[in-house]
């Protein structure tokens, strides 16, 4: 961002050396005034007509006899003295031209309110205790809301998107925080920062964004639901990729477990950290989902979130069985930590098995055995217990159990249409469809299945 020196004119100053300032005129200088290790040769009558304190300064200098005024503590040092000689005389005390000017001009303007609150760090503490760093903040706020006339009707709308937020980040963060804290209290309003709506984490200068997302992290209303699932998800996403401290982690693993209910199953898709080999960061989604338990307390105070949750970490647990990289013992932490009341239906953990089944032809049956465990047959709708009986993929063990439980005989016209197609087709082109393996063993199997129906059939008086 390169922007014009604020107060710069025609330098009328000559130099002779580093350390000497003069004036060419007809009329010899007749005052010196040293700021720092800078002599300013000039004349009396311009400055003193306009400054009590350069008036007092000099009868003290007299009667020293040096004739020689010093101000070691001058804001800003020699630059800053130098512009202030510069100006030509005119009414008005300097302090008071500044204030208009600084009304009249620079803080009506974007970036030159941007560069002025950049430049006053290096004049603390005068610039706070001047308010000059507040007003640069207030106004850089203010003009992040725009004034929009519609009908004849004046209203304040959010501005476009991003617009503001590149320029922000050339700010020391401290300052850059001081002005999120002023837009956000100048009410609620819609922000975007940029690169996060796709999920696109821009890495070309990985220190300034950490900074940025850092601040942003600890900026975040505390109220829960005041930011979105799917913002914090995100903001959580960048924290990893960006390296940002643990405490900021963890912060934000809270704030997304306080309203997980909130989020979909995209937004837990976080990638693995460089290095691992699965495809989705397990560790974290399973962090969030230890804290959500914990807030709970395990307890039914709130049943219509926790089965939403139950939900989410059902249709979670499908969309990371795609991965055959996913080991078994991460796939069972997970369905093991949702309450067993949280599943009032169980047709999305077995969603979830089958699909880990078919991407993993290589269990073993005892692994086979675990991954079924976690499910339980009773919770299984008619439909889904119609499908499971003549799923290949499935132990028998666990197809005989689910026989118990299925009301009424086994038809292909009565699964078919459920989840996309008939349970004896075998296409398996969609996330919906439970589809049976390939017919290899099929009448084998079937012969079984129709003792295990007669069985069930015995037992349950039909």
């Amino acid at each position: 961002m390169k922007f014009m020196k604020l107060g710069c004119r025609p330098d009328a100053f000559h130099t002779d050396g580093n350390d000497v300032r003069f004036l060419t005129t007809e009329l010899a200088s007749d005052i010196i005034i040293s700021v720092g290790d800078v002599k300013f040769y000039l004349h009396k009558f311009p400055l003193l007509s306009k400054c009590g304190r350069l008036q007092d300064l000099i009868v003290l200098a007299e009667e020293e006899n040096d004739g020689e005024i010093r101000l070691p503590g001058m804001p800003g040092g020699a630059a800053a003295f130098e512009i202030c000689a510069n100006e030509s005389v005119e009414k008005g005390n300097l302090i008071f031209k500044l204030d208009v000017f600084l009304s009249s001009s620079v803080l009506r303007s974007w970036k030159d309110s941007i560069v002025l609150l950049q430049t006053t760090k290096a004049l603390l503490p005068w610039s706070e205790d001047l308010n000059l760093v507040g007003r640069c903040v207030d106004s850089i706020a203010s003009k992040v809301c725009i004034d929009i006339s519609m009908n004849g009707a004046w209203r304040t709308q959010a501005a476009p998107p991003d617009w503001w937020v590149e320029d922000l980040c050339d700010l020391d963060m401290e300052l850059f925080e001081r002005v999120i804290a002023a837009v956000k209290a100048k009410g609620p309003q819609r922000r975007r920062v940029s690169g996060f709506a796709k999920g696109v984490i821009q890495l070309a200068d990985v220190e300034k964004n950490r900074s940025l997302v850092e601040a942003i992290i600890w900026l975040l209303p505390a109220e829960t639901g005041s930011v979105s699932s799917s913002f914090l998800l995100r903001l959580l996403r960048a924290a990893c990729v960006l390296g940002c401290e643990e405490e900021g982690r963890k912060e934000m693993i809270k704030k997304v477990a306080r309203q997980l209910d909130g989020a979909s199953v995209s937004d837990l898709l976080i990638p693995s950290p460089e290095g691992e080999k699965t495809l989705y960061d397990v560790d974290l989604v399973r962090s969030i989902l230890e804290e959500f338990v914990m807030i709970n307390g395990g307890t039914l105070s709130l049943p219509g979130r926790i089965s939403t949750v139950g939900k989410l970490v059902d249709g979670y647990l499908t969309e990371i069985s795609r991965d055959p990289n996913l080991p078994l013992c991460k796939f069972l932490d997970l369905a093991e930590m949702v309450p067993a009341d949280a599943r009032t239906v169980g047709d999305g953990l077995y969603r979830a098995i089958d699909m880990f089944l078919k991407e993993h032809p290589g269990l073993s049956k005892s692994e086979k055995k675990k991954l079924c465990g976690v499910m339980d047959s009773r919770k299984l709708s008619p439909e889904a217990r119609e499908h499971a009986v003549q799923n290949e993929r499935l132990p028998l063990r666990v197809v005989v159990r689910v026989l118990f439980f299925a009301a009424g005989g086994l038809s292909p016209e009565k699964t078919r249409g459920y989840y996309g197609s008939s349970v004896s087709a075998a296409t398996t082109n969609t996330s919906e469809d439970w589809t049976a393996s390939p017919p290899s063993r099929r009448g084998q199997r079937d012969r079984l299945l129709e003792g295990a129906k007669a069985a069930a059939a015995a037992l349950t008086g039909r």
